[in-house]
């Protein structure tokens, strides 16, 4: 589903991040992105059987630009060296729970969640997440589930109990939490094999649980 010249082109990317260089291999681009699209649509359907909202969206409306926004950053590096395919109901920008592919040279991985939001939806998910902490740890504590992601995103994590709860909380691990997302790593071999699609929707049918109990927090 996506080849291995593909996957050389971002690895050669990674060394060559210039437009000169991209441009002298923009064929080889369009041929990688096309084949991204590709994994993009075979995964929408397996998710439009799961939601009927997923099958309003286009496979292009689902990735994201390989420039890299660099207004505001100190790396002038124009271009990402990966391809990034979200999957959320009302389209890239919406609050809900969203599935991600990340496929880049050894560092590709499905999974998803709600990565930084905002204060008001952040507020909701702890609350939800105090109300019902039995129910959320029978999710994401599930054997099989750590077993897939592991543990969720810990980056940004809040040294000290968020605004309004108190340190001996029991769900205090995960009301310190900024981001409320997992993933599983895939290798190589399963991007430029057979398996992508088999392990992607794997990955995304395991999150369907914590999404439900996410986006109910949400309303």
């Amino acid at each position: 589903m996506f080849s291995k010249e593909s996957l050389l082109f971002l690895k050669n990317l990674k060394k060559n991040n210039h437009k000169e260089w991209f441009e002298t291999h923009r064929k080889t681009y369009e041929n990688a992105r096309s084949e991204a699209l590709q994994v993009n649509a075979e995964l929408l359907k397996h998710l439009a059987k799961k939601d009927e909202r997923f099958a309003s969206l286009q496979p292009k409306d689902c990735m994201f630009r390989i420039n890299r926004d660099i207004r505001f950053s100190k790396d002038k590096s124009p271009y990402k060296t990966h391809f990034g395919l979200v999957f959320t109901p009302g389209g890239k920008s919406s609050i809900k729970s969203g599935f991600y592919l990340h496929i880049e040279p050894g560092a590709s991985f499905a999974g998803g969640g709600i990565w930084a939001p905002e204060p008001a939806v952040l507020a909701a998910i702890r609350q939800e997440i105090d109300y019902n902490l039995k129910e959320w740890k029978g999710i994401v504590e599930k054997a099989s589930f750590k077993n897939l992601f592991g543990d969720l995103d810990q980056s940004d994590k809040l040294s000290r109990p968020p605004k309004g709860y108190e340190a001996d909380n029991p769900a205090l691990d995960y009301l310190k939490l900024k981001h409320f997302v997992v993933g599983t790593r895939l290798s190589d071999e399963a991007l430029t094999g057979k398996t992508i699609i088999r392990d992607s929707a794997k990955a995304f049918d395991a999150l369907l649980p914590m999404f439900k109990f996410l986006d109910r927090a949400i309303g």
